[in-house]
């Protein structure tokens, strides 16, 4: 995985009206823990981040070295969370998560179909992708940016599960390894409701009275 250099700043001081500020001025709140050390309230451009997050192979799964403007300080980190504003759709706030290179960390990897099942394209099946994403473990420069599914084989009621996943070395998942990912069902037919002896109640035909028998 890629390493990219991102200029931070440190954060003196917190609060609603800071932070409105910083945004403002195209400054985006952030704060830096994890690796044993104590988290760390900072700044980082909104513009330098997106273009780096957006340009970069990996994305936002990239290795960030972040440089303390000013100082000698750097650290490598992964963007743990970014909140989101629901109307502009800018970024808002950024967690950062330190990394040591020779330590494994814990992140979460998409699952990407590839292929289209032989039981869909022939058999009118239905692909039930069941798993969209995979909890993973491995050295930070061994994070993958996705795991591969190629469902083409997959025939009717045939399925892969996390234990039949081809992982690449030193990738090692933590979920079930027993759970379906993605299989090939048949849509069930609903079921034909039955037919109503009649449309409308009976008719009742009154008794004749003495007079009229």
């Amino acid at each position: 995985m890629a390493e990219i250099s991102l200029e931070v700043s440190r954060r003196e001081n917190s609060g609603k009206g800071v932070a409105r500020k910083l945004r403002q001025n195209g400054q985006i709140p952030a704060v830096v823990y994890g690796g044993h050390r104590d988290p760390v309230a900072i700044t980082v451009d909104r513009k330098s981040v997106s273009e780096l997050i957006q340009k970069s192979e990996h994305g936002i799964r990239s290795i960030f070295l972040l440089k303390m403007a000013g100082t000698e300080q750097q650290r490598h980190a992964m963007i743990k969370d970014i909140q989101i504003n629901p109307m502009s759709r800018k970024m808002t706030h950024i967690d950062f998560v330190r990394v040591v290179m020779d330590e494994a960390v814990r992140v979460t990897v998409p699952v990407h179909v590839v292929g289209v099942a032989a039981g869909v394209k022939n058999g009118g099946g239905l692909l039930d992708w069941q798993v969209r994403e995979l909890h993973v473990e491995c050295l930070p420069n061994a994070i993958p940016d996705q795991i591969d599914i190629d469902v083409t084989a997959l025939d009717g009621h045939d399925y892969y599960r996390i234990s039949d996943l081809k992982l690449p070395e030193g990738v090692k998942v933590l979920d079930d390894p027993d759970r379906v990912v993605v299989g090939v069902t048949h849509a069930k037919a609903e079921p034909v409701a039955e037919t109503e002896a009649a449309a409308a109640e009976p008719e009742v035909v009154a008794k004749k009275g003495k007079a009229e028998e």
